[in-house]
């Protein structure tokens, strides 16, 4: 039976926890998730997990946070005065927004604090500093036509 290599087109189903066991992210159970082995579409560790996987393999795969999404950086958070939001928009706590970089394009940041004068806005990634855990079953390799 043929082995999951780098360059092979893989179907996965996956679930992904937190230490605590809540989910954070799943296949749907009609819709696994397809990816190319080695392209960097999806996190390296769970690229490197299906390695050597045979259709119908599972595996439970831990990826520590500096192989995930990297450390969480307080520098990436910062405050802001509410006067700079729109008199008719309400800032609430895990609402994302667009804020203008330097380079006039877009950058999407969340909101993690409100106060009457302050809005915190922190745009490391929501697993960012957070060890993920992923169940990881091989549905299938696509055969290349050739």
């Amino acid at each position: 039976m043929q082995e999951v290599k780098v360059g092979d087109t893989v179907r996965v189903h996956y679930k992904g926890t937190l230490d605590d066991g809540s989910v954070f992210d799943e296949s749907a159970e009609d819709k696994p998730l397809v990816f190319l082995v080695g392209e960097g579409s999806v996190i390296s560790a769970v690229e490197q997990a299906v390695l050597g996987m045979k259709p119908g393999d599972t595996k439970t795969e831990k990826i520590p946070a500096e192989h995930a999404f990297g450390p969480y950086q307080k520098e990436l958070a910062m405050e802001v005065e509410r006067k700079f939001f729109p008199p008719n928009v309400k800032p609430v706590v895990g609402q994302k927004v667009q804020i203008p970089r330097d380079d006039g394009k877009k950058m999407s940041v969340t909101i993690t604090d409100v106060s009457d004068e302050k809005v915190t806005l922190d745009s490391n990634h929501p697993l960012a500093g957070k060890d993920l855990v992923f169940e990881i079953k091989l549905v299938e390799i696509e055969k290349i036509e050739e």
